[in-house]
């Protein structure tokens, strides 16, 4: 009985150190191809390698504006075409 008392008492004691442990385990360098690897193929259409900045960058279509507006009333939603019953 004591025991399991003992182990559950360091188990939930680990938990958090292990935690941070894990957390700490993040690069924080610049990514960079591997020795002996090339960069990305350049892309069609472009006369230009992009470099890391402009592959980390989102366009429009990923990451799209949030319309925040809060709702001041019940409005009747349209009629949407793609939404049919199961078969």
């Amino acid at each position: 009985m004591i025991r399991r008392t003992i182990r559950k008492t360091i188990a939930i004691a680990a938990m958090p150190v292990s935690l941070c442990l894990l957390a700490a385990c993040g690069q924080t360098a610049e990514l960079e191809p591997l020795a002996g690897q090339a960069s990305p193929a350049i892309p069609i259409g472009s006369g230009v390698q992009p470099d890391t900045q402009d592959l980390l960058e989102l366009d429009t279509q990923a990451a799209p504006e949030r319309n925040v507006e809060l709702r001041k009333r019940s409005e009747v939603r349209e009629d949407d075409p793609f939404d049919l019953p199961p078969e």
